[in-house]
């Protein structure tokens, strides 16, 4: 009962106003005098509280003397709830001044939930494209919000590193062998998000290191994390197309190249360590 009254408070109902409408809801039709009668309260307040409610829409009344009160319905009442709730929500989203200035270009968000909390209310704002580079363990967690966008029509371009997932559209891409780097280097698996080219979220995640992300609007962030997401693109259809030929002349693994700008010393400019990529899987529908 009290839950009850609670979650009626937190819609919006005063005290008065939810106790009145359980105990029409329990009773049945009733008059004023009866249900003050039952709440032990007076009538005074009873009365303007169904007049209220029933001006409201949330009771029925009754025509002749005692006039008679009754509840909706529960679903007539919570379809009429919702509604109200979402024309406010909206009206407040689309109306509520906005202040550019204070719009920080960058900030951060830490922790499982309040990264989870912000990914899945841009991925439910998200109306043309979703571009995600994610590990499969990331990848699980919001399967059914990007299932949901891609059932409206957004599009969603796909990096991950191949673990089992029912996701409909994935692809396989290059990645650093982990095996090869440093532990303290392997505390967290790196995601990136980019929703509808204006929202990106970079960030760490991992069983032995704080979940950390950075949340920004900023053009230029966006450009740079579309930028590698193409180029990496671009490096899988050549591997496919000329792999033959290029780990002929590069090497397998193309050490040649890669030991030029990974793991170099940023004074003496001396690779310090080799770097591996992994071998790319098959391109599914993307």
């Amino acid at each position: 009962m009290e839950q009850l009254l609670h979650h009626l408070r937190n819609l919006g109902f005063t005290e008065m106003e939810a106790k009145v409408m359980v105990e029409l809801a329990g009773r049945g039709p009733s008059s004023g005098y009866e249900v003050a009668k039952s709440l032990g309260v007076s009538r005074s307040n009873v009365y303007t509280t169904l007049q209220r409610l029933s001006q409201q829409g949330f009771l029925h009344s009754s025509q002749g003397e005692p006039v008679r009160y009754s509840m909706l319905k529960t679903e007539e009442l919570t379809h009429m709830i919702s509604g109200q709730v979402r024309e406010s929500l909206s009206f407040v989203e689309s109306q509520m001044p906005r202040s550019v200035t204070d719009q920080p270009p960058f900030y951060s968000v830490e922790g499982d939930d309040k990264i989870l909390a912000a990914l899945t209310r841009e991925l439910e704002r998200a109306e043309r494209e979703i571009v995600i580079d994610v590990c499969h363990e990331e990848a699980s967690l919001l399967r059914s919000e990007l299932e949901r966008a891609e059932g409206r029509g957004v599009k969603l371009l796909w990096s991950t590193d191949g673990g089992e997932t029912s996701l409909s559209r994935h692809m396989l891409w290059p990645g650093w062998d982990s095996s090869q780097m440093e532990p303290s280097e392997c505390a967290g698996r790196k995601f990136s998000f980019v929703i509808d080219r204006t929202w990106s979220m970079l960030g760490m995640r991992g069983d032995t290191c704080s979940s950390v992300a950075m949340v920004t609007v900023h053009p230029v962030m966006t450009e740079l994390l579309l930028s590698h997401f193409t180029q990496e693109m671009v490096l899988y259809e050549m591997e496919n197309d000329i792999g033959n030929e290029l780990a002929e002349r590069y090497g397998s693994h193309y050490e040649q190249i890669y030991n030029k700008y990974v793991g170099m010393d940023s004074i003496t400019g001396n690779s310090e360590k080799g770097s591996v990529v992994q071998e790319s899987g098959e391109v599914e529908d993307v």
